[in-house]
């Protein structure tokens, strides 16, 4: 067979040998191995990489074929091996961010487009229906109202800034929709954090909490392995997300407001709101940018409550979380996250 000058391979990228042949290998095709890679495979002819591709989450990352080997169906061996392993992991709902003009590539393996942005990236999933049943599901409770808000927030973990943020924009419309980003990249667990949330705003009626799931696309989970530029990077990533907000999400619900926290601290984050300020009126939707609340003449932020608990100074923590957060930090529960924030902490 055509295919028997090859052999597959588990990369080992813990190995420093393997991983910097992975790097090299992806380097010639333009591309660059993803930070959040944590499995990937490759075909081999007489112990040169002929073709790779890897798994980060639920997400497809990093297909390349060498021009010498194009042309004979490694793409699809690639995928249907990341699909057996991503399936053994009971991750059935995959995801692939590629180049427009690979889009057919990956349609002819069974992915389908839900959002482009021209001559960038296309987002494309495993299943046909995806998309319209997270519409369902977030749509479920209140249906469409028109002049609803939205807010947008990860909440690591759930501040009085958070709060403030979304009492604000609770009393400027009718219902308000807040999504919480699902990825666990985060200090506190997603369930944490949505938890929290929701306990943080129980006292607003008008308040509907949704998991952001695979369709809030955050800046932990937007791979960027295929874009060169920094710059490029963040508005490729913005582009594509308010695509997906403004194509499916806000109309489906009746979103004409997204209202945003000032960004003191993030960059990337700051550079975002700007692209929302160019993007969303186009679409109908204005964006209110909201002042931080201050505690002592400084802004509250998530990043300095992990900042105190790495500090070993919870105490401090308690004006700056409301009265849930505070509980849960004091709690059993948290002693892990705590642990594990004072060993190791890290803005994001």
């Amino acid at each position: 067979m055509w295919y028997d000058d090859l052999s597959e391979q588990i990369v080992n990228l813990q190995s420093k040998t393997q991983r910097t042949q992975l790097e090299e290998f992806l380097k010639r095709q333009n591309l660059s191995l993803d930070s959040e890679v944590d499995y990937t495979i490759a075909f081999f002819n007489r112990g040169k990489m002929a073709a790779t591709g890897s798994l980060g989450g639920r997400i497809i990352k990093c297909i390349a074929v060498d021009e010498e080997f194009q042309n004979r169906g490694l793409s699809a061996r690639l995928v249907t091996h990341l699909f057996r392993v991503a399936y053994s992991r009971e991750k059935t709902h995959l995801f692939i961010f590629t180049k427009p003009e690979n889009g057919m590539i990956f349609s002819d393996l069974g992915f389908y487009p839900i959002a482009e942005v021209p001559s960038k990236v296309v987002l494309m999933e495993n299943k046909s229906d995806g998309m319209e049943k997270y519409l369902n599901e977030i749509s479920r409770e209140t249906g469409r109202q028109v002049g609803s808000g939205a807010v947008v927030v990860n909440c690591n973990p759930f501040t009085l800034g958070h709060q403030y943020l979304i009492e604000y924009a609770a009393s400027r419309c009718q219902t308000l929709h807040i999504f919480v980003l699902e990825e666990d990249k985060s200090s506190f667990p997603s369930a944490i954090r949505y938890r929290l949330v929701k306990e943080g705003v129980k006292h607003l009626g008008n308040v509907v909490v949704h998991w952001g799931k695979d369709y809030i696309i955050s800046d932990a989970t937007f791979p960027s392995y295929f874009i060169k530029k920094s710059q490029d990077i963040v508005e490729t990533h913005a582009r594509l997300d308010l695509e997906l907000f403004t194509r499916h999400i806000a109309p489906t619900l009746g979103i004409q407001k997204r209202f945003v926290g000032e960004e003191p601290y993030c960059q990337v984050t700051a550079t975002y709101n700007m692209f929302m300020q160019e993007i969303l009126p186009d679409h109908g939707i204005e964006l209110e940018v909201v002042p931080r609340m201050l505690c002592e003449g400084q802004p509250i932020s998530a990043s300095r409550v992990r900042e105190l608990i790495h500090e070993g100074k919870l105490h401090e923590v308690k004006k700056l979380v409301p009265k849930t957060t505070y509980q849960f930090l004091l709690s059993h529960e948290a002693k892990g996250i705590i642990h594990e924030i004072q060993a190791n902490h890290k803005r994001h």
